[in-house]
């Protein structure tokens, strides 16, 4: 593996500039809201074409009750399955461009996915951080509208769990936003131990 894609120790001349922890109770309720706020900004619009049609109460009352806890359960197993396909599509993105151990795990705020022993740059980052957040928003879209014409409620289960992985990727796209904005230059490096973020830049760059 060319070293170009990350570093194993933190090159001289490098400082931390930014830390970052999902697991802190500050960065863990703000983006947890941000995360409803989208999701609550999803379901809106995706209610008011079926409400305006007459659809929204017609079509789901007439599905029945087991139809309903049918529905319920291909809910829950899609949206652990997202969970769990998100971290999975980080970890591919990252196996891929490093083919350095890999680290998963679960807290109260976040889901994560990292690799805690090295330094990528900030390409490699920014790929394995926004792979998830194009693939998925690139799946469930098209799938949404799609089941729009097939069925009300299938159509707003998987709205809801549209809703949820562009809420849920608001960490990401902080992250994404930091190396876009904030370390712009190529030769940022970023360590990832999955919930949190380490920013490194060379000192005469830092600020």
């Amino acid at each position: 593996m060319e070293k170009r894609n990350f570093e194993n120790e933190l090159p001289k001349g490098y400082k931390q500039a930014l830390y970052i922890n999902a697991k802190k109770a500050k960065f863990g309720i703000i983006f947890n809201l941000i995360a409803l706020v989208v999701l609550a900004i999803v379901m809106t619009v995706s209610i008011i074409p079926l409400y305006y049609s007459g659809r929204f109460t017609l079509d789901i009352i007439k599905v029945g009750r087991l139809n309903y806890l049918v529905a319920m359960l291909v809910f829950v197993v899609a949206l652990i399955g997202y969970i769990v396909l998100h971290e999975l599509v980080h970890g591919i993105a990252y196996k891929i461009l490093t083919g350095e151990k890999l680290t998963f795990g679960i807290s109260w705020s976040c889901a994560f996915c990292g690799v805690p022993h090295i330094y990528t740059y900030r390409k490699t980052a920014i790929i394995s951080v926004s792979a998830p957040l194009v693939l998925f928003t690139l799946i469930l879209s098209p799938i949404t509208a799609l089941l729009y014409f097939v069925s009300p409620l299938y159509y707003l289960i998987s709205a809801f769990i549209l809703g949820i992985h562009l809420g849920g990727c608001s960490g990401d796209i902080y992250v994404l936003l930091l190396l876009g904005v904030k370390f712009r230059k190529k030769n940022v490096l970023m360590r990832d131990t999955g919930p949190e973020q380490f920013f490194y830049v060379k000192e005469e760059e830092n600020g």
